[in-house]
């Protein structure tokens, strides 16, 4: 079973002729208790490319020390980084392996550099006893297990205790600094071992194209939103807050801007991967979709006075909730692990190594891409008209949720724009977000009472009331008429003559 562990450090440059200043006379800390010394031996892995080593991951197995095991660490910010521990054992758990999939794809992990270091260990301790961080001097010896190359350094870690004030982290620093003790320049023992034993940074490839031409942006917001997906790969494993939503966007852009700049990018070439997208978009939903669902009954029947909850709603609806949520998220995980996933990966990464450009991809990015935006804009006026037009009922639910995805479609191709465009695409970006807000309102609102009626169905069948689910049943349709109310004065500001005359090139 895998843990995580937020560590919280700063490294320092050392020698064997540092000496520690006396650290009680930093800010908190009453004491300085010696802990021994520990013998690591820490095996890292990647793939022969160094995958990992160029998102800054490292994968490591290690023995000595209270922690010995697999572990994987994912930056978060400077200084920052989640450990994700598994187990001592001979071959990488399923569970890191897992995580790492999304960048090694095929590839296999190889041992690549091993660092044996000695730990001389020093506990900071408040007044009251509290640990507050962890100082270790490490004499490091680094081997190159692909190749020859061998490192010796001493380094300084101070490590923020669990739950301790980061303001100690910058009290000890002054004083090391103020000793002559300075902040290391490597973010992490791997990244300088690689260093120190001739291995080449890994960078990742130029961007194809001229500057300033349609096809260099366009590839540009094309590679930030895969590499967005790769990333957030592990995320999603981890169950982290918002990660499938993110990483559901991060799909969507990629199909938008795929078909937005078919100018651009060849679409018999690019229509396969944007099935793919879909495809993944699709998986990814049905857990975003309950996710949603769930939370807004659930804001419904707080809503609702105590003498109007007839029946074990809440527990109804948690229960539901939580049902469909376990299914939706082994749909994902089953998703991301299959191989159909990797494959579209891959795609994605043959797409922008030897992109499929047309002949608009030379000419300049300002005018392609505003062009694009106009289309688009056009699009999304199109379907609001045409379902305005119809009276209110199903057809009209359906025309709104195609101009809802229109809105999408709009709105992603003003933000890919904004580098280019600047401020006429910000507009454009933030105004069709609130029509897509709206439109995902009233959208939320259908999928909603179409779950309302399934769920008085089964109070009904299991002998409970299905009055209250009625009774949310019918707010759903009060606040879906309100939206439809709202709409037209909304479009009516967010495609102002001067929005779509800003995007002129």
């Amino acid at each position: 079973m895998a843990e995580t562990k937020r560590e919280i450090e700063r490294k320092y440059e050392a020698d064997g002729g540092t000496v520690l200043p006396d650290l009680t006379r930093a800010a908190g800390v009453a004491a300085v208790t010696d802990e021994g010394v520990t013998e690591l031996d820490a095996v890292y892995y990647d793939t022969a490319d160094l995958r990992l080593a160029a998102a800054a991951l490292t994968l490591r197995r290690r023995t000595g020390g209270a922690d010995a095991g697999w572990h994987l660490k994912f930056p978060v910010a400077t200084g920052i980084r989640d450990e994700i521990r598994a187990p001592l054992s001979e071959t990488l758990p399923g569970s890191l392996a897992g995580l790492v999939r999304s960048r090694v794809r095929d590839e296999p992990v190889r041992p690549v550099v091993r660092l044996r270091s000695r730990r001389d260990v020093r506990l900071l301790i408040a007044k009251d006893g509290t640990p507050l961080a962890e100082l270790s001097v490490d004499t490091v010896h680094a081997e190159r297990l692909d190749g020859p190359g061998e490192a010796a350094w001493t380094e300084i870690e101070v490590e923020l205790a669990d739950d301790a004030d980061p303001a100690v982290l910058d009290a000890v620093g002054r004083r090391l600094e103020k000793a002559g003790i300075r902040p290391s320049t490597a973010p992490s023992k791997l990244a300088r071992a690689l260093a120190e034993t001739g291995a080449p940074a890994p960078t990742a490839p130029p961007t194809p194209g001229t500057p300033g031409t349609a096809g260099h942006a366009v590839l540009a917001y094309l590679r930030a939103q895969r590499d967005a997906l790769v990333a957030l790969d592990p995320a999603v494993r981890r169950g982290l807050p918002d990660a499938v939503h993110q990483m559901r966007i991060a799909s969507r852009r990629l199909r938008g801007a795929l078909r937005t700049y078919g100018k651009v990018l060849d679409r018999t070439v690019t229509d396969p991967v944007g099935a793919e997208l879909r495809w993944l978009a699709g998986e990814l939903g049905a857990a975003r979709d309950e996710e949603v669902l769930t939370a807004r009954l659930a804001a419904r029947l707080d809503e609702l006075p105590d003498t109007l909850l007839l029946g074990p709603a809440r527990a109804r609806l948690r229960l539901r909730g939580a049902a469909r949520a376990e299914d939706a998220g082994r749909a994902v995980l089953a998703a991301l692990d299959s191989a159909r996933h990797l494959a579209l990966l891959d795609a994605l990464d043959a797409l922008l190594a030897d992109p499929p450009l047309r002949q608009a991809a030379a000419r300049p990015a300002d005018e392609v891409l505003a062009r694009a935006a106009r289309k688009d804009l056009d699009r999304l006026a199109g379907r609001i008209a045409r379902a305005l037009a119809l009276d209110p009922g199903h057809a009209r639910d359906l025309a709104l949720h195609d101009a809802r995805k229109a809105a999408k479609r709009a709105r992603y191709a003003g933000e890919a724009a904004r580098p280019v465009l600047g401020k006429p695409a910000e507009r454009l970006a933030t105004r069709m977000k609130s029509v897509q807000t709206l439109l995902g309102d009233h959208q939320d609102g259908v999928v909603a009472r179409t779950a309302l009626r399934e769920i008085a169905a089964e109070a009904d069948a299991a002998g409970e009331s299905a009055f209250t689910w009625g009774l949310l049943y019918g707010h759903e349709e009060a606040a879906a008429a309100e939206r439809e109310r709202e709409l037209p004065g909304l479009w009516e500001w967010a495609a102002a003559p001067e929005i779509r005359a800003s995007l002129t090139r």
